[in-house]
């Protein structure tokens, strides 16, 4: 029998509220977590993005709420703006109280207008730690009657070195309030978090699913010895002419050069990274959200919020440093029904990482040698014989039939196609400005072991920055 939210404690008002926003029957961990914020526990609650765990921080704080009171009575720290925007949207959509009043603080934005918010009276706040403690040292952010904490993707902001900025909000909040770390992994940096600040907490967990969902096809190729990625990736995306991709990169330094490097043979693509200020940042997840720009070169951290239902491919330009990053990726297409493809390009120094996420993902993931030009020729054939199909039940024939008639005059039917087929073969072919996709190799230099002489060092995509 299936649990209800009325069940876990949550209003019949608002569970009535929720239905409307497609919200029938509670989560795993919205089961496990809302019954024990509700009661006051201090929680640590171990779920990955898209299990629901938004919703079961901001229900019990929702139902608790003073809206007579205007100080700030929760608090939500978030990596990222995006992240924050995200938060808040959610949280909005499940508090039809129209007087509960939620703020989104983060820097790239201008301070004075969030002091002014938060003066007229702010019942949640939803922000990034750098622009938090920016508020609480101007005394214009007071944290001293705050009823609940809830730190959002714990690993994340410790990996972005947020820990300090933590503590020190942490510490200058009140001591009555209840706390609630969620993340998608809890190693010992959070556990020792969780010790100095969190009172008898209880760990609530969402059962991860090792296995990615079967909807996914998973690709993996091999760049040969002396190329680089950005040489090995141009046949993958010719051969594959994703409709809509996220190239997933290790720093915001790779994702500018590897987004140059695209425009320049014609690609429809653009960078998205922590060096764009958020206006920059909205414009652009506007238009590929409208299919204006088709492909976004990424950093894992600023692509967390990107959330587009339409996406095709994933591709891993850099290898994430766990399995549990790799499946949150990949998870990010094949959604709704549809099924979406994950591509890999790994160099020989990353053979023992992907051992460990096949172990993870419970499946053998073959590295492939990269596309020659005749499966890259063969595909494109293929794509333009299904546009020819569908061009022969549309109505827009007819208007090019007397061009036809007038041609035939002089040629056969059969060479008029053929030279129409070969202007539209041309076209459909990226213009790559004199710098054509690489000819065929040798295989065995995809694949080959390396010669025991002094290795160079390995090409890497730098730190962790986002």
């Amino acid at each position: 029998m299936s649990l209800s939210f009325e069940s876990l404690g949550i209003s019949e008002s608002r569970a009535q509220h929720l239905k409307t926003l497609g919200f029938t029957e509670p989560t795993p961990i919205q089961c496990q977590a809302i019954p024990q914020m509700l009661s006051g526990r201090d929680i640590v609650g171990q779920a990955q993005t898209g299990t629901g765990k938004t919703a079961a921080f901001s229900l019990p704080i929702l139902e608790q709420v003073d809206v007579t009171a205007p100080g700030v009575q929760a608090l939500i720290l978030t990596p990222t703006r995006e992240l924050a925007l995200q938060v808040k949207d959610a949280i909005r959509k499940m508090a039809y109280e129209r007087a509960i009043h939620v703020l989104t603080v983060y820097g790239g934005q201008a301070i004075d207008r969030q002091i002014q918010q938060l003066r007229r009276g702010v019942q949640l706040v939803v922000g990034t730690p750098g622009r938090v403690l920016d508020l609480l040292n101007r005394g214009d952010l007071k944290l001293d009657n705050l009823k609940w904490f809830v730190l959002d993707e714990a690993d994340e902001m410790l990996s972005m070195g947020f820990i300090q900025d933590v503590e020190k909000i942490l510490e200058a909040s009140s001591d009555e309030r209840q706390t609630a770390f969620f993340s998608a992994t809890i190693d010992s940096s959070i556990w020792k978090l969780v010790r100095k600040f969190l009172k008898s907490p209880i760990t609530v967990k969402a059962e991860q699913t090792k296995a990615t969902p079967k909807r996914i096809e998973q690709s993996v190729y091999m760049v040969p010895r002396g190329w680089t990625k950005a040489r090995a990736l141009q046949p993958i995306l010719e051969l594959e002419d994703p409709d809509s991709a996220i190239i997933f990169v290790r720093t915001k330094q790779v994702a500018a050069e590897l987004t140059n490097q695209l425009q320049a043979i014609g690609h429809s693509v653009d960078e998205y990274h922590g060096n764009l200020n958020q206006s920059q940042r909205e414009r652009l997840l506007m238009r590929f959200r409208q299919r204006q720009v088709k492909w976004i070169v990424a950093t894992d951290i600023a692509a967390r919020g990107l959330d587009v239902d339409h996406l095709t491919h994933v591709i891993n330009y850099d290898l994430p440093d766990n399995a549990e990053s790799y499946v949150h990726r990949i998870g990010r297409t094949g959604r709704a029904g549809r099924e979406g493809k994950a591509i890999t390009l790994i160099q020989p120094t990353d053979r023992r990482k992907l051992k460990f996420i096949e172990r993870h993902v419970e499946q053998r993931l073959e590295a492939e040698s990269i596309p020659r030009r005749s499966q890259i020729e063969a595909r494109n054939i293929e794509r333009l014989k299904h546009k020819v199909t569908e061009a022969l039940t549309g109505e827009r024939m007819a208007s090019f039939l007397p061009i036809v008639a007038q041609l035939g005059e002089e040629y056969e039917p059969h060479a008029i196609a053929a030279a129409a087929l070969q202007l539209a073969y041309d076209q459909m072919r990226p213009n790559y400005a004199g710098n054509e996709p690489p000819q065929d190799y040798n295989e065995a230099e995809v694949f080959s072991k390396p010669k025991l002489t002094r290795r160079s060092q390995p090409q890497t995509s730098g730190s962790h920055n986002d």
